[in-house]
């Protein structure tokens, strides 16, 4: 293969459209604009949801709601799922649940809920319990610690 053998792959080289250059190329006269207008203008430039002077539709729909800046994101385990993960007798801590990927990230915290039913006996140390996952932890035999 020799330098003046070398050509672009089929498809990856693109001819420009070559506005305004006569009736004969079919983008003569207006150049694809149409017939006058502002979009047919140079420096037409209107800003992303401008609608003409008409109110537009981010002003025309209400607010609502708010975001509390101060809001703890909680991660949440059910208690099924602790039975699954784990061997009878363990000790559970946050770390644990993310290495087992039952927990993504720690977020601000760990919360174990009481979906479900555990029959092994695990000492569980997370941030948080519902009422119903600490009874059920505690009568299986395990201890519901928080840390």
């Amino acid at each position: 293969m020799k330098l003046h053998e070398l050509s672009p792959a089929e498809g990856s080289k693109k001819s420009v459209k070559r506005i305004g250059r006569g009736p004969a190329s079919g983008q003569g006269k207006t150049a694809g604009k149409g017939h006058k207008g502002q979009k047919a203008r140079a420096g037409r430039g209107m800003r992303p949801g401008f609608e003409g002077g008409q109110m537009p539709l981010q002003r025309r729909v209400p607010k609502r709601g708010f975001n509390n800046i101060f809001a703890k994101e909680i991660a949440t385990v059910n208690v099924s799922s602790l039975d699954k993960a784990f061997e009878d007798g363990s000790t559970v801590t946050v770390e644990d649940l993310v290495n087992a990927g039952l927990v993504k990230k720690a977020l601000d915290g760990v919360k174990v809920l009481g979906n479900g039913e555990i029959s092994k006996k695990l000492t569980v140390q997370v941030n948080g319990f519902s009422e119903s996952a600490k009874q059920k932890i505690e009568a299986a035999g395990g201890k519901a610690e928080v840390i």
